[in-house]
């Protein structure tokens, strides 16, 4: 899967995970876009909807899933990159593909690559 140019927004409360993740996607040519609040990203999305995103579960102790609804209503394919395995999500997000921390960019690449259809 070529990541080249896709905009993809990074949800993640852990700066050093954010930081890796964006290294991770930036040597693949993709443009990410880091938010470490849910406020922040939905503000994003709203102005400059990504072509897709990595949402972390938990963020700030607050879950995600607002998000990931507003981004499912928006048709941009999402993945979640967790702590706590898939076992955790509200059944709405249940077939949302799901990536264990720590991860790979193997892991974070065919999980997008599922969620993009591909």
């Amino acid at each position: 899967m070529t990541m080249r140019g896709l905009a993809i927004l990074i949800i993640e409360d852990e700066p050093i995970l954010a930081l890796a993740l964006e290294d991770m996607l930036e040597k693949a040519g993709a443009s990410p876009i880091l938010a470490d609040t849910l406020a922040e990203a939905a503000e994003m999305i709203a102005r400059q909807p990504p072509d897709a995103a990595i949402l972390d579960v938990n963020v700030h102790g607050e879950q995600s899933y607002p998000v990931a609804a507003a981004l499912a209503e928006r048709r941009i394919p999402f993945i979640f990159a967790t702590g706590y395995g898939d076992a955790m999500h509200e059944d709405a997000h249940a077939q949302v593909p799901t990536v264990a921390k720590p991860y790979s960019f193997r892991d974070i690449e065919r999980a997008l690559k599922r969620a993009r259809g591909m």
